[in-house]
């Protein structure tokens, strides 16, 4: 049986209605607390609070942030200091609240203010990429929520897991001190890989291949999944090989058809070729002329 221990039913105030905001608002909606505001600016923000949280009537940041017992800060990472300043100036924060911002870069020290007035402060990641539609909410329950609360606050990290169990989201307890990198480490995986993906679709694409999208989708799913579940013993093609010869044609046709590709190109798989050489995969030797070819 969950041990963790349940909130019990909140107003929720949520400060954006940006695509994260107006999920996170939807879902702690679907568990029983009940918004109780929204604050949305932009037509494209109207739309999403109609669409995902009806009813929900739309107000200023400060007369939200008044009426919730938990304040959803769901703003740009710039946006956050200042928001947080500005609800402290307004006495739009109070005692007792819990005030839980989104950004996947910062912990709850920028929450600092809100917590010296008494109130119990979080930072809830969710890792996953948002549209903000419907859909999201079925996104949501594959999802995990990296959680960031005071070091030692055994309660602020009980009630964080506990709204993420909540949400159907699976809670990841992320010190304060490695924010950074973890944020870091997820933008490099999802946001660089869409970059990725989509050079390869141009390459194809400008090559004159018909369909690169449905070309590609089989074989970059199946390499997600063996990096996945087998690590660096999912390594192929002629890098982790040490097939030079097909590396330099490589690196011949993008220097002359996509010049702008080459640099990445290189930086890769000189990535490629030390993850294969430290796991056994490429022999030192190879390794090495693998090098060599791609300083040429």
């Amino acid at each position: 049986m969950d041990a963790t221990p349940r909130p019990a039913r909140l107003a929720v105030g949520v400060i954006s209605a940006g695509r994260v905001g107006s999920v996170l608002g939807a879902a702690l909606a679907r568990t029983g607390h009940v918004v109780t505001g929204v604050s949305a600016v932009s037509q494209a923000s109207r739309n999403r609070a109609e669409e995902l949280l009806p009813g929900v009537p739309i107000a200023d940041p400060t007369e939200v942030a008044q009426r919730a017992d938990l304040v959803l800060l769901a703003v740009p990472d710039d946006e956050l200091e200042g928001l947080v300043k500005g609800l402290i100036a307004t006495e739009s924060l109070r005692a007792g609240q819990i005030v839980v911002h989104t950004s996947g870069a910062q912990g709850v020290k920028v929450l600092e203010p809100a917590a010296e007035l008494g109130a119990l402060t979080l930072a809830l990641h969710p890792v996953m990429t948002f549209t903000g539609r419907q859909e999201d909410l079925l996104r949501m329950t594959a999802a995990c929520v990296g959680v960031t609360a005071a070091d030692g606050d055994e309660v602020a990290w009980s009630v964080g897991e506990a709204l993420v169990v909540e949400m159907d989201a699976d809670p990841v307890r992320v010190p304060e001190a490695v924010r950074p990198l973890y944020h870091a480490a997820l933008a490099h995986g999802a946001n660089h890989l869409i970059t990725l993906v989509r050079d390869a679709a141009d390459l194809l694409t400008n090559a004159g291949v018909a369909n690169a999208e449905r070309l590609l989708g089989p074989l970059l799913s199946a390499a997600l999944d063996n990096a996945l579940r087998h690590g660096d013993r999912a390594l192929t093609g002629p890098v982790a090989r040490g097939d030079t010869g097909t590396l330099r044609k490589h690196l011949d046709v993008l220097a002359e058809q996509a010049p702008e590709i080459l640099p990445s190109y290189r930086v890769l798989a000189r990535r490629t070729a030390e993850r294969a050489e430290r796991s056994g995969l490429l022999k030192p030797d190879a390794a090495n002329d693998v090098r060599t070819t791609l300083e040429d």
